[in-house]
């Protein structure tokens, strides 16, 4: 494209939490064009279209060209620089959410290194970027569109990373787990069914959810059923019995014994003490809740 031109879009909508694009661009900068120093709150991927510039981060200046990447971390001071000569030309995508720092462990990005050169896969990344701008817009439909082309902009980094990096990490193999119980922990699942869907023996799962969440596979699946049942509490009218069933247990009882361990309190005093604490609200707090509307960034 002729001459120097800019195109970009930031998201204004709310964001979805596991992972959601912030802003996505593309732009052909003039001689020494230069962003920062500055930090961002956000994860900001660049991918070099053609010509030169540099990336300045941690005290260490990096030079890019045709076919390079780098990663800006969130609340981390960054400057680049365009090329005198060469100016570059960049595609980018910001991003937020839960997810982004498991997927970014699973690339060759670190912060000591948050850098690619010539990634094989750079065309393909390119056109991802784009897409994720073709989908562009406000309403939820877009957002979901966008994130999903997010992960497919992702994953190409995760399939081009290192072989030891991208089969061996710790972080990868807890997100993985952590998907099979957040899409199953209404059945009666066990650690080694979790094992068993990530590939790992139940001793080496156990070590990487130690090592990544602190907790064990066993504890995380039960705080997140517990967390479930907090819910089921709260907002419906099942029986004990029912959410008990709702959220993988078959015995009622049982259920209530590991409630009662997990918060000190049994299931049924849980919701009657919720429900207490809805009665007791002021009235003028009741009425004006419903009226309140959450701010917008």
């Amino acid at each position: 494209m002729a001459g120097n031109y800019k195109n970009s879009y930031k998201v204004s909508e709310k964001e979805l939490v596991s992972l959601s694009v912030y802003n996505v661009g593309f732009q052909k900068c003039t001689p020494d064009y230069q962003w920062g120093p500055g930090i961002r709150d956000h994860y900001l991927i660049h991918y070099v279209i053609s010509g030169k510039g540099t990336y300045t981060v941690n005290n260490q200046t990096y030079t890019l060209t045709e076919g390079d990447s780098f990663l800006v971390y969130p609340n981390t001071e960054v400057t680049y620089s365009a090329d005198h000569k060469n100016p570059w030309e960049y595609a980018w995508v910001g991003f937020t959410g839960s997810d982004a720092s498991i997927i970014l462990k699973a690339t060759d990005f670190s912060p000591a290194a948050p850098i690619i050169h010539k990634n094989p896969l750079g065309e393909s990344i390119h056109r991802q970027i784009l897409h994720i701008y073709d989908a562009r817009g406000n309403e939820l439909e877009h957002a979901v569109e966008m994130t999903g082309r997010l992960y497919t902009m992702l994953s190409l980094f995760m399939q081009s990373a290192s072989h030891e990096k991208n089969a061996d990490t710790a972080s990868s193999y807890v997100q993985k787990g952590i998907e099979y119980i957040t899409a199953n922990y209404s059945y009666a699942i066990t650690v080694e069914d979790i094992a068993d869907y990530v590939g790992l023996s139940r001793s080496h799962l156990f070590r990487s959810f130690q090592n990544v969440l602190g907790v064990s596979p066993k504890e995380y699946l039960t705080s997140f059923r517990m967390k479930q049942a907090c819910y089921l509490l709260e907002h419906s009218d099942l029986s004990i019995t029912a959410i008990a069933n709702s959220i993988g247990f078959d015995n009622s009882l049982y259920f209530s014994k590991i409630f009662h361990k997990q918060k000190q309190i049994s299931p049924r005093d849980y919701r009657k003490r919720f429900q207490k604490k809805i009665t007791l609200q002021p009235a003028f707090l009741k009425e004006d809740s419903a009226k309140l509307q959450p701010l917008e960034e």
